[in-house]
């Protein structure tokens, strides 16, 4: 099942550009919590499927898919968070998303969770500042704490989430210690 936001690439970068924002969130499971996407960072979701594995990578990117021949990395977000990683099971979705890089150039990247709830209306005073403690991942990662039909939902700040110089980053770390290990 796969199922696309149906919004032109141009109109998605105008928005991040213009600083616009939408009071709708994609909400979906992780680890038993439930986390929010502003839905205008969001392109399509589509079912797990078989990942192309790439090496040398750090653990949270768990490979690439094939998404209508463009190459999409795959972030494990329970991974990224320092959760371990998710497993897949029956309801395992890919949050398909776009990440602006600089003014003018874009990336897609796929987010694996354990799965995809519903979109929700949130307004600007259903979203409380990030809490300093207790969510279990890097505060800067979350926008902020709102409440929906009595639960909290974790609204996350995909920029910082998914950003590119830090995975590359990490990435390259990770070489670093990997080629240590095997030199040594």
């Amino acid at each position: 099942m796969t199922q696309t936001v149906d919004r032109p690439v141009g109109e998605r970068q105008s928005d991040a550009a213009t600083g616009a924002s939408s009071d709708r969130y994609l909400t979906f499971q992780l680890g038993g919590e439930v986390f929010a996407l502003p839905i205008l960072d969001v392109t399509e979701i589509i079912e797990y499927r078989s990942l192309t594995v790439v090496p040398m990578m750090p653990v949270f990117v768990r490979g690439v898919i094939n998404l209508r021949g463009r190459v999409v990395p795959v972030i494990d977000i329970a991974a990224r968070f320092g959760r371990g990683g998710t497993q897949v099971a029956r309801r395992t979705g890919i949050v398909i998303v776009e990440v602006a890089i600089g003014e003018d150039e874009t990336h897609h990247l796929g987010i694996m969770v354990d799965a995809v709830n519903k979109v929700v209306p949130l307004d600007g005073d259903d979203i409380e500042p990030a809490p300093a403690f207790g969510a279990g991942i890097r505060s800067d990662f979350v926008k902020g704490m709102a409440r929906y039909e009595g639960e909290f939902v974790i609204v996350l700040d995909v920029r910082r989430v998914l950003s590119l110089d830090e995975m590359v980053q990490l990435s390259r770390g990770m070489t670093e210690v990997q080629y240590a290990a095997t030199a040594g």
